[in-house]
């Protein structure tokens, strides 16, 4: 049992920073003994973080092969481009260090089938930092699937639906990786936030797994009429042609026979919405109106359906995750509405006690093998594409997740 956790912090872009100062400093127990970043300025920061939250000067360096090792660090915690992710879990988790990494997709199938046999050889738990996973509406509407309120689930819908043109088209000035990525790529790059919650609660890889894939995407056009209304046609993105599609749809099917569609919307101006909807036989819940349906119950609505949308807090007594019970009582804290501060919470439960993480290399492995999948999917007219089984049959008898197990 660890009493303090000397962590290194790979990566200190906008989100780096962010869970550094909000989620990693102030958390009792951890200390921050390295930070990394490619770009000075960045790192410089994070170490004047640190030294400024009360804590001895880390190791600052701008090579994370530096850190591998550094008798110093037990954990550490990857939030670089998303091309770097699963080369750096890997080479930590080598070098004996528990690993969390942040989210994206995969660019290749022999990536994920890396990480996961660096895992068995290895021993060292990784763990994906899929915050979405602990977000409260998610977390409920898992505790009514496993108390069978909304019956056996059969279809379950969810997207990365958030208005990003700014963030990508002035990429290269923010030093950000989309801009990249959008320029090169298209297909679903982004999946893990709407699949996460929808992997737990259709027991992906834990009685059930995702088998196949389909996936078309949309012409591009929305950053190119941002680009020329925002900076002109002088400016030379305007005039690039972008291979992202504007909106990108992936149909799954799953070993039990239930469907998931993901919808990738991020250059089009839109709301905000992750789209998480779970139908099942006795009901549904939709998080666009934030409403829940029951079989027998709102039926007498269906001409009047306006009176029942946004009823879900109607069932938040009965059905709050106890997670969420306990965090509420304790204070939400952290980003995204408290969703960071608790994922990063089971991290390093995991890393103090020598235990498993909860959302491990075979959740991550499927989830981001979606990307480089819905790519090949989309470059072929939307050709089915079969989906790996990363556990190698460990899925037939892994235990369900469980949001509890962690603390």
């Amino acid at each position: 049992m660890l009493n303090e956790i000397k962590t290194a912090v790979v990566g200190l872009g906008n989100r780096g920073m962010s869970l550094l100062k909000y989620c990693i400093l102030p958390r009792e127990g951890v200390r921050v003994t390295a930070v990394c970043d490619v770009y000075e300025d960045r790192r410089e920061k994070a170490a004047q973080m640190v030294t400024e939250a009360g804590q001895p000067a880390p190791f600052v360096t701008g090579d994370y092969r530096e850190i591998l090792n550094r008798s110093d660090v037990d954990a550490v915690v990857i939030m670089t481009a998303w091309e770097s992710h699963l080369n750096l879990a890997c080479d930590f988790m080598k070098a004996g260090k528990y690993t969390a990494v942040e989210v994206g997709g995969a660019y290749s199938l022999d990536d994920c089938w890396r990480l996961v046999r660096t895992y068995e050889e290895t021993g060292v738990p990784c763990m994906m930092l899929e915050n979405c996973c602990y977000g409260r509406d998610e977390l409920m509407v898992l505790n009514m699937v496993r108390q069978g309120v909304l019956g056996e689930i059969v279809h379950c819908q969810g997207g990365y639906r958030h208005d990003l043109r700014d963030e990508i088209s002035f990429g290269r000035e923010n030093r950000h990786y989309r801009f990249r990525n959008y320029l090169g790529r298209n297909g679903e790059n982004y999946p893990t936030h709407e699949l996460g919650p929808i992997a737990n609660v259709l027991d992906i890889n834990r009685g059930n797994r995702m088998v196949s894939l389909v996936s078309v995407a949309s012409k591009a056009a929305g950053l190119h009429e941002f680009l020329l209304r925002e900076k002109g046609p002088e400016y030379d993105a305007s005039q690039m042609r972008f291979a992202q599609g504007d909106v990108v749809t992936t149909i799954i099917k799953c070993a039990r026979g239930e469907t998931i569609c993901l919808t990738l919307d991020t250059t089009l101006p839109r709301f905000y919405s992750r789209g998480f909807h779970v139908q099942g036989t006795k009901g549904m819940y939709m998080e666009d109106n934030h409403s829940i349906f029951l079989d027998g119950q709102d039926n007498a609505y269906d001409f009047k359906w306006k009176e029942k949308w946004g009823n879900a807090e109607e069932y938040r007594q009965q059905y709050e995750h106890p997670v969420w019970k306990q965090y509420l009582e304790e204070g939400v804290r952290g980003g995204h509405d408290g969703m960071d501060w608790l994922v990063l919470g089971d991290f390093f439960h995991a890393v103090r006690t020598g235990g498993p993480v909860p959302i491990d290399v075979y959740d991550a492995a499927a989830w981001m093998s979606i990307t480089c999948l819905s790519e090949q999917s989309v470059a072929l007219g939307g050709a089915p594409m079969a989906i790996p089984d990363f556990t190698n049959g460990q899925w037939l008898s892994r235990a369900p997740w469980d949001a509890e197990a962690a603390r």
